[in-house]
C-alpha cells in the first residue's frame, strides 16, 4: 500500500511539473473554430481522446472477433 502512495505521489509531482512547464497558450484553428488553451490542456485532451479511441477500438475488435468465433461453429 505504501509503495502505491509513493508511486502516485511521484506521478502526480510529475504532471504538476508538466503542466507549468507547458503553460503557454495555444492558438487552435478548426475550419471556422478558434480557441486558445494551454498547451499542457490540449496534451491532456489529446491523450483522453487517443484513450477513448482506443478503448472503443479494443472493444469493437473485441465484438468482431467473438461474433466471429459463434459463426464457424
Amino acid at each position: 500500500m505504501k509503495a502505491r502512495l509513493i508511486f502516485a505521489t511521484v506521478l502526480l509531482v510529475l504532471v504538476a511539473v508538466f503542466a507549468i512547464q507547458n503553460a503557454t497558450i495555444v492558438e487552435i484553428r478548426l475550419l471556422f473554430w478558434q480557441v486558445a488553451i494551454p498547451r499542457a490542456v490540449l496534451i491532456f485532451l489529446m491523450l483522453g481522446i487517443g484513450i477513448v479511441i482506443g478503448w472503443f477500438m479494443r472493444a469493437m475488435f473485441r465484438i468482431v472477433r467473438d461474433g466471429s468465433k459463434g459463426k464457424r461453429t
